[in-house]
């Protein structure tokens, strides 16, 4: 049963409660963030369904209210091989523990599509396996591990206060930090490295800048105004890289900053 979500109850929870998040969602009953975290508005939907479907209105997510949730609310998670084209609270709770280990698939919606597929077969090439797009035991095992942390610390990439964090947001994972700040901030390096790309994105990032480190780890630098720095240039940490912008798909100025980790993302303040 899905009872109180804590801090001690690990990702594992998290993921098991987001699943029941996207299943309530599918029955109407739920419409905040898919982020793993049993508040009042989880406990509300689960509340609306029993009630709906005649069981004690206790907030707990057991097997009969599982039931009542419908193709959404089943089935567990390891009880069958995953591949593209699955849906269900198994493929949900994988889409949530991809994103915690640093590879977003997109929405967090149940479905093993595109996205979701291309997902889990870099998760699987970075964690050794074939990459196949299934998701079986081996999977499975690896996504027990812990996620990923970066394996230095860095400096501050920008003299601005944090926004948003690295995590689940919406439906999506946030996969880097926001830092709100005034268009033109200088905006440096976070450690030394080379310059891996300095250019333009019409994905969304608008300026953006990728640093080489050590360790097969790399930063971005993203929604600048002005790019100070070429491909294949070194440069010191605090280096100048450019300053803040809101390029791209960015509502206003700020700096959206990534740690990658061999291609994974990790949780920048980790390195912080």
């Amino acid at each position: 049963m899905l009872g109180c979500a804590t801090p001690a109850a690990g990702a594992a929870g998290r993921a098991n409660v987001a699943a029941l998040q996207v299943a309530l969602r599918s029955a109407g009953a739920y419409a905040g963030a898919v982020d793993g975290i049993r508040g009042p508005g989880t406990v509300a939907g689960v509340r609306a369904v029993q009630r709906r479907a005649g069981l004690a209105a206790d907030g707990v997510a057991g097997p009969a209210t599982r039931r009542a949730l419908g193709r959404a609310g089943r089935p567990s998670y390891g009880s069958r091989t995953m591949r593209r084209g699955h849906a269900g609270w198994d493929v949900a709770t994988l889409q949530f523990k991809l994103g915690a280990h640093g590879f977003p698939s997109g929405p967090v919606d149940g479905g093993l599509g595109p996205r979701s597929s291309a997902a889990l077969q870099r998760f699987q090439r970075w964690a050794g396996l074939a990459g196949d797009g299934v998701a079986g035991p081996a999977t499975l095992r690896r996504l027990r591990a812990p996620p990923p942390r970066a394996p230095v610390k860095l400096r501050r990439p920008v003299r601005a206060p944090i926004g948003g964090r690295y995590g689940p947001r919406g439906q999506s994972f946030h996969a880097g930090l926001d830092f709100p700040a005034p268009s033109g901030t200088p905006v440096t390096a976070a450690g030394f490295g080379t310059v891996a790309f300095a250019g333009y994105s019409a994905g969304g990032w608008g300026n953006f800048v990728i640093i080489r480190h050590r360790f097969g780890m790399r930063t971005l630098y993203a929604h600048l105004s002005t790019i100070g720095v070429r491909r294949g240039a070194f440069v010191p940490a605090g280096g100048r890289l450019g300053r803040v912008g809101s390029s791209g798909s960015a509502t206003g100025p700020h700096l959206h900053w990534e740690i990658l980790l061999r291609g994974a993302n990790v949780d920048p303040l980790s390195a912080l």
